[in-house]
């Protein structure tokens, strides 16, 4: 059974090989509430994964350590399992999805795990990986449904317990719910008042149906960029631990995950990837009644794939309008580009792409469309801006 006393020690075994992240104030991100960050996107191997597969692994017998450990996992897991096992001279091999980032396989393999890539999502992995356990003998490493992994991942808890004891509220990202297990157990029973939010991404929503419906439902397929926490079916002992512990659960769009990646990087200097980013999400977003209140968003993971991560900077300027576009309707005459810049530019905003296009769609026989992108402030600045064309004549099609 999980208990209070099992966290402790966990804490005690780890702390050769993980890195207490101090709870850091993240002013203008959320000012509804006094945010938080638990940053374990600066825990060795860039993710908390490691806590849970560390202290597991640590408590396997000399024999389950001789045969060798298996995982599955979207890439962060993998990555501890790696390491926590290399560090015990332990083989390990991990299957994950096809679809995982280049990074996260290149870093796994360079923390001495051989990889099994699977086509498919998580659950793919995971069953292949089930396979090849029961084909070759291995241990098999669960990245959220075991005792001792949420036992690691409650760490966290006791670390913020003990660096802000007078904390309102924790919110937590939810994958297979291993994570929240750990640190609702951990912090409700130091302090029972203390409330727990979990989130999941809006494309990957099993925990959340499955608690909002009393029992555990697989989702037939997850699309979100938060790749870390798209699970089809939670666990069966987190869900458990999760109705029992945990407060409330939310989702939280695309655009609103993309949003909370940008503002960690602006406002925190910060990379975190999607699925860290969700509890940072939903502070922004008022998912949750924290009006007021001392919270902590637990920041899970930083490993991002670059690629991955300028398409998504870009989506976060479009959502909090730092970035827009404008479809003009124009009379096609001379002069026409020069007064729309000069409006937006007399407006404070930084035209950045202009194409023009003929288009017999248009009112006019001579008209033609202008689409025009520009660097802006908030929405407020884009429409102060659409307000000033409009009253010099131009029409604005779409923005």
């Amino acid at each position: 059974m999980l208990t209070l006393d099992k966290i402790f020690h966990a804490s005690v075994v780890l702390k050769d090989i993980v890195r207490a992240t101090p709870v850091v104030r993240a002013p203008g991100i959320a000012d509804e509430c006094e945010l938080y960050l638990k940053p374990e996107n600066l825990q060795n191997t860039g993710s908390f994964k490691l806590r849970g597969s560390g202290y597991k692994i640590a408590m396997l017998s000399e024999e389950e350590k001789r045969r060798g450990v298996i995982a599955c996992s979207a890439g962060n897991h993998a990555q501890g399992v790696a390491l926590a096992a290399t560090k015990n001279g332990i083989d390990s091999l991990i299957c994950l999805p096809d679809s995982a980032p280049i990074s996260k396989v290149e870093a796994t393999k360079a923390y001495g795990a051989k990889v099994c890539l699977v086509e498919g999502c998580y659950d793919d992995a995971y069953q292949r990986a089930l396979e090849l356990r029961d084909e070759k003998g291995y241990t098999f490493v669960h990245p959220f449904d075991d005792e001792n992994v949420i036992a690691g991942q409650g760490t966290i808890g006791l670390e913020i317990a003990n660096d802000l004891d007078d904390v309102d509220a924790v919110i937590v990202p939810i994958g297979g719910g291993g994570l929240i297990s750990g640190v609702a157990y951990a912090l409700k029973s130091i302090r029972p008042s203390i409330k727990i939010y979990g989130v999941q991404a809006a494309g990957a929503p099993s925990m959340y149906n499955s608690i909002k419906s009393g029992k555990i439902e697989t989702l037939p397929s997850v699309s979100t960029i938060a790749d870390g926490i798209a699970v089809k079916q939670p666990g069966e002992n987190t869900f458990e631990i999760i109705k029992n512990y945990v407060d409330d659960i939310a989702t939280v769009s695309e655009d609103e995950i993309a949003s909370a990646i940008l503002a960690l990087i602006e406002k925190q200097k910060m990379i975190a990837e999607g699925a860290g980013a969700v509890s940072v999400a939903a502070a922004m977003f008022d998912k949750f009644p924290i009006k007021g209140k001392k919270v902590v968003s637990l920041v899970s993971g930083g490993n991002i794939d670059v690629t991955i991560l300028s398409r998504v900077i870009e989506r976060g300027l479009m959502k909090t309008g730092r970035t827009s576009s404008l479809l003009i309707e124009l009379i096609d005459k001379p002069g026409q580009l020069k007064d729309v810049s000069r409006i937006i530019a007399d407006c404070g905003g930084n035209v950045t792409s202009v194409h023009h296009e003929r288009n017999s769609a248009t009112e006019s026989v001579t008209g033609c469309y202008l689409r025009v992108v520009m660097e802006t402030r908030n929405y407020e600045h884009v429409q102060e801006i659409t307000t000033a064309l409009k009253n010099e004549g131009f029409k604005i099609v779409e923005g």
